[in-house]
């Protein structure tokens, strides 16, 4: 009984589960640090964010071109012209939110990749900068008080998208 009370005055170090295991630091291996440069490259990282997008905004095509309602454009359309109507309507939105999507991935990727090299830090500055520049860019087309807004608001949805990711890591 007096051994079991000197173990639990000792700090339970006679437990080997309580015992914190620290591992020893491992270098990386060639292949590692070689495919490490590889992501590290602007455009092979933009390019990558890309197809991503691209892929998102084919998926996004579908569920939202799925939705549009045939019936409001003619009611009398058989179910055979329905789903015609509706496999047109998907695949057209699925090129453009693809075309869209991939276009703003890569434009955000390249932004965020080369102000981060810029500054040699990976803060949130960078992910407003590279917002502000996908969000002109993108809007651009409409003059430039609609680039300024697309800037802002870009920027603002990045920041917010981005803490809320840190938060939960």
């Amino acid at each position: 009984m007096a051994e079991s009370g000197e173990q639990k005055s000792s700090g339970g170090d006679a437990s080997p589960s309580s015992e914190t295991k620290i591992e020893p630091f491992r270098m990386p291996t060639v292949e590692e640090m070689r495919a490490q440069d590889v992501w590290n490259n602007c455009a092979i990282r933009s390019a990558f964010s890309g197809v991503v997008g691209g892929g998102l905004g084919i998926f996004m095509g579908f569920l939202l071109g799925a939705l549009d309602n045939p019936l409001m454009h003619d009611p009398d359309m058989s179910a055979k012209k329905q789903f015609v109507f509706t496999a047109k309507q998907m695949g057209s939105r699925s090129w453009s939110n693809c075309k869209t999507f991939a276009l703003m991935g890569l434009v955000f990727s390249a932004a965020e990749c080369v102000v981060e090299k810029a500054r040699a830090k990976h803060d949130v500055t960078n992910t407003a900068v590279a917002g502000c520049v996908t969000g002109g860019a993108m809007s651009a087309r409409a003059g430039p008080q609609a680039a300024c807004y697309g800037c802002a608001g870009f920027a603002a949805f990045s920041v917010l998208i981005e803490k809320f990711i840190d938060r939960h890591t």
